[in-house]
Formats: C-alpha cells, structure tokens, sequence
C-alpha cells in the first residue's frame, strides 16, 4: 500500500530518510498478514541526532509567541479532518480496528487536537510576596525543552497525539517513538500531518526503533527533560527507573484491571449494554477495558444471562466490515497467550460459559465465571476478548473484590442510586471511576491516570501544563538588600 510505503521512514530534522540499523521492522496488516511496509530501524546515533535537532529547533520555538504555535495546532486539526477517511482506512488496516473503533479513535484525537489549541494560551505566572523589603517574586512557566514520547499499538494516532500536541502547544520539541506494530499510525502519519501544518523542522522527530538496536538510549539521552509513556507496567517500571537514575521527569499511563461493578438496584439491561463494550471495544485491548465484572448474587443470574446472549451476538471477523465488533488481536504472540490464558484459567477450576477459538488472530469472546478467589487471572491485565464474571454478596464485598489487584486505573459502578454509587466509586482505589456508565473514558480537560501499577501522573487538560511545562522564580529587588557579611 503505498499510504505505509509513503511513510516508512524515519523522520529527523525534517527530513524523510532511511534508518541504519542493521535489520528491518516489518509492518503487517493483523488481520490477514499482508506485508504494509518494511521500515529499516534507527541507531542510538540517529536517536541522538533527533534529540539534537529537538534540542536546537526548541530554543526558537519556546519563544514564539503563543498564538502562532496556536495556528500550528489549528492547521494539523484541519488536516485531520480533510483526512479523516484515509487515516481511518490506516487504523483499519495497520491495528485492525474496526470501522467503529477507527471513527472512537479519530473523534477523541480530533477532541484532544482542540484542547491543545487552548493550551498553548493556558500557562501563566505569578507574582508573589516577600518577606524581604523591597523585592518582588515572579514565578515563570516554562517549557521543559524536550519531551520523549513513547506510544502504545492499541490507540496509536490517538495516544502519540495526546502527548506530542500539548508538548509542542506548550513550547518543547518532541522526539516520538512509536510501538513497532503500528510505526505508521503511530509515528510517522503524526508527522506527515504536523509537517504540513507547517511546524518548523526540527521540532518534531520521529525515530522507529526497538531496545534491541538502541538499549535505553533513548530514556538515558541528556537532553530530554521529560518521557511521556504509555504501555505496560512491566515496561513502565524500567522507563522508570530509568528516567530516576538520570533525574528527569515520568510522565506514565500504564495497564489496568479495571471492575465494573453491578449492585442489586442496577438497571440490568443498561448495565450489561456497558460491560459488553468496556471489555469488547477494541478486542479488549484497552488500559480501561472491564477486566472483571462484579456482579451482586441477587441479580447474578439475570445480568450474567443477558450478558452471555450479548456477547455471543457479536460479529467477529474483518474489521473493515462495517459491522465487525471484534476484529483481530494486533499479533500472534498476543492471540496465542490471551487462549492460553483462558485455557488455564478453566483448566483451573473456571466455568467458560462462553469459550472463545483463535483463528489466526483472530480469537472470538470468552466469558468465565465461578473463578476460584486466588484465580491468577483475576488479579491481572487481560488485552483480549476474555470477561470475568464474579459474584459478590453487598458493597462490602465488591470494594474488596475491586482493590484486590495491583491496578488502580478506571470502574465503573452500576446503581439506581446515583449517591450509593458515588459512596462505593471513593471507595475503589483507582485514579477514575464512573458512575451508570462505562470503564472506557477519556476527555481532554479532565485529568486522566491510575493509581498503583497503573502509572504515574496525570493527563489532559491542566494537568498537560504540569507534565510538559516547568516553573522558573526570578526575583528582582527594587530597593537593596541587607546582607549579614
């Protein structure tokens, strides 16, 4: 396709070019394994000059006036909407999003684009009191300098947006590197888009690579001040340590185990509308998604029979269908270890009331219940189309049921009585939680990020300010100051 051969290049300084690695990324359409592009990987060498480049074209960017980085931002919102279809088309083909997932994808990425445009006239400083006559204490916000973006391959165009829009909003350059299964959507279309919106070149820098070429040298790098990650745990962890080791900031959305919880007064047929799409929408491959679906014994049978009958109806299959709900997982190491997963899980003890079949990647919807309480699934990230029914008996139960896991990102909580459910979500320890909805949320002015394993930090809205911007205090003495020497 010559969309992905278009854009399977590294992007430094502005400039398209090859990468020098000694191997190449091969980009697959998940679904029916077509080759997309072949993208040769950068070096540590090519990491650094991409920071250099960042580092040099940041100085004149941080201080441009804002209202022109503005006009920038408004130019890429254009774009994307010119190209709405052909990026869809791409998230289609280079994750196997489904058409509704690709339109859910493009809808918040054009929602974050505006907020953005907002952001960059969103930093403001102070003026504050001294104690020492005289003087006057002016506190500064200003950029980091350089941001490091790492991207996950679930939400790819979305997720790189999210943080590389803010950060050059806010005055930095930015060196992205996307997932290696989504290096297009995920990095180099993000650059096409900002490169013809007519963002000085330099600013943005995309580099695709992997540990294997270039270790930690693109955490370890001296000039970037800042690392925006989304992704695992387990990888989120080292970005951590990492970026502690050389003193510079984490900004981390790691996974999740998120419960839904279903009380006795919940209007069932609703609930399970919200549990079917927070544990389906995307294959299941959401941070948010509704690992485990808590259910109260007085209304178990009811909701779990309705709950079953939906899932079994959804379509599975090619996910350019237009009614394809569950397409393929993004690759066969990850179709292969979700049926393990369920295989092991019912081996041990749990009921399948509905088990699903990989077909190369792709593997249809699981429902488990009657879960022993030391189940090992029930305490971990599920990326599949694999739901976890579990019982409980009150709100007691389901609060301990719901903070017995090392995640703490997103809930849900079902009830006819919006109060009762507010009580039991501040409860739950977890960064969000919602109220008669679903787990899957994600808004541009409302702070964004989990607790425990699930990361470090917050986005969106003026929680952005925070994460890619720094405070600088100067002090100016109109008088003199008495100094005791």
């Amino acid at each position: 396709m010559s969309f992905f051969t278009d854009l399977a290049h590294q992007y430094i300084d502005g400039e398209w070019r090859p990468g020098k690695g000694s191997w190449d990324i091969i980009d697959f359409n998940p679904y029916n394994g077509e080759k997309l592009a072949s993208i040769t990987v950068a070096t540590a060498d090519e990491v650094d000059q991409a920071y250099r480049s960042a580092e040099t074209a940041q100085q004149a960017w941080g201080e441009t006036n804002p209202y022109a980085r503005r006009q920038v931002l408004e130019r890429a919102l254009r774009i994307v909407e010119e190209r709405e279809q052909e990026i869809g088309d791409a998230i289609v083909a280079e994750l196997g999003g489904t058409r509704l997932k690709a339109a859910f994808e493009l809808h918040l990425a054009k929602e974050f684009l505006r907020e953005s445009i907002q952001l960059a006239l969103r930093p403001a400083g102070q003026i504050l009191p001294s104690p020492t006559e005289g003087k006057e204490n002016r506190v500064y916000r200003v950029p980091v300098g350089v941001v490091g973006v790492i991207s996950p391959f679930n939400f790819p165009f979305l997720l790189s947006l999210k943080s590389v829009a803010p950060a050059l909003a806010l005055g930095n350059a930015v060196v992205l590197k996307p997932h290696q299964n989504t290096p297009v959507c995920g990095g180099t279309l993000v650059a096409k888009v900002f490169e013809d919106a007519g963002l000085p070149a330099g600013l943005l820098n995309v580099v695709i690579t992997d540990i294997a070429e270039i270790g930690d040298a693109l955490l370890e790098h001296p000039v970037p001040q800042v690392i925006s990650f989304t992704g695992s745990d387990k990888v989120g962890r080292h970005v951590a340590t990492v970026c502690a080791a050389n003193l510079k900031r984490a900004v981390l959305e790691l996974g999740g185990n998120s419960a839904l919880i279903v009380l006795d007064d919940a209007d069932l047929d609703y609930a399970v509308d919200a549990a079917v799409f927070s544990r389906y929408v995307h294959q299941g491959q959401v941070c948010m998604a509704a690992n485990r679906i808590l259910v109260d014994r007085a209304v178990e049978k009811e909701f779990t029979e309705k709950f079953v009958a939906k899932v079994a109806s959804l379509p599975v299959g090619d996910p350019a269908a237009p009614d394809t709900v569950i397409g393929p997982l993004i690759n066969a190491t990850q179709a292969e270890a979700i049926t393990s997963l369920v295989d092991q899980a019912v081996e041990d003890g749990a009921t399948a009331l509905l088990h699903g079949r990989a077909e190369g990647n792709l593997v249809s919807p699981s429902v488990l219940t009657g879960l022993p309480a030391d189940a090992p699934v029930l305490s971990q990230e599920l990326f599949g189309p694999v739901a976890l029914v579990v019982p409980f008996d009150g709100e007691d139960e389901a609060v301990r049921i719901a903070n017995d896991t090392p995640y703490g990102l997103s809930g849900a909580v079902h009830t006819g009585n919006i109060e009762r459910g507010v009580r039991v979500g501040q409860r739950i320890h977890t960064g969000m939680i919602h109220i008669n909805d679903g787990t899957v949320h994600d808004e541009p002015i409302v702070p964004f990020g989990g607790e425990k394993s699930s990361g470090l930090g917050r986005l969106n809205g003026d929680s952005m300010v925070e994460a890619f911007t720094t405070q600088k205090w100067i002090s100016v003495q109109y008088g003199r100051s008495r100094f005791p020497f």
